[in-house]
């Protein structure tokens, strides 16, 4: 009897263990919000402009779907980027242009506990562009066929304590954003998110 008894006790400890196990990998969907700070550059083979960094900012929202320490993220966040050019026997010039950004990325928890988080990340992004301005009208010709569809690369790293979430991220265009100075942006972004649930 009292080896039914340990043996019942035993098979009930191993069973509530794997409850508990299958409950911390059971998928969990999070909706959340975001915004932050870009540093947009873009890249030509023209010799004679030269791009540099401008500051813009993104705002939109997001969902992770949890499983186990992965996880998958995607976002739909609203884009301001603006960078600049260094064009010889020209001067300076400027480029803003807004985009509808779409990535979606797989991640790992290097760190997982209930309240805190450590990531990393990597994926594909989508964009889509508009409202393209230059403030140089000599540059603008080599603008006007600019590209209104991309797709980039993406990675990173991020922490999440509770219900919020910050990310550092480098993202690398792989379309031109113009075909004739085959201009491919590339960016760091800086964002903190809130998950509502």
């Amino acid at each position: 009897m009292k080896q039914q008894f340990l043996a019942f006790s035993s098979l009930l400890l191993c069973i509530t263990c794997s409850i508990e196990t299958q409950a911390q990998q059971t998928p969990a969907l999070h909706i959340g919000i975001k915004g932050g700070a870009s540093f947009t550059k873009t890249s030509t083979e023209s010799s004679s402009l030269e791009g540099k960094y401008g500051f813009g900012y993104q705002a939109g929202a997001m969902a992770r779907f949890d499983i186990g320490s992965l996880y998958v993220q995607g976002e739909a966040l609203f884009n301001k980027r603006k960078t600049s050019y260094e064009a010889k026997d020209k001067g300076s010039a400027k480029l803003t242009w807004n985009a509808i950004d779409i990535p979606v990325v797989i991640g790992y928890k290097l760190i997982k506990t209930d309240d805190f988080n450590v990531r990393a990340f990597a994926g594909g992004v989508y964009s889509y562009a508009f409202n393209n301005k230059l403030s140089v009208a000599s540059l603008e010709e080599g603008f006007n066929k600019f590209d209104k569809s991309n797709i980039g690369v993406t990675g990173g790293i991020g922490v999440d304590y509770k219900n919020f979430t910050v990310d550092l991220r480098y993202e690398h265009g792989l379309s031109s954003i113009s075909k004739e100075f085959k201009a491919k942006p590339h960016s760091f972004s800086l964002g903190i998110g809130y998950f509502l649930f």
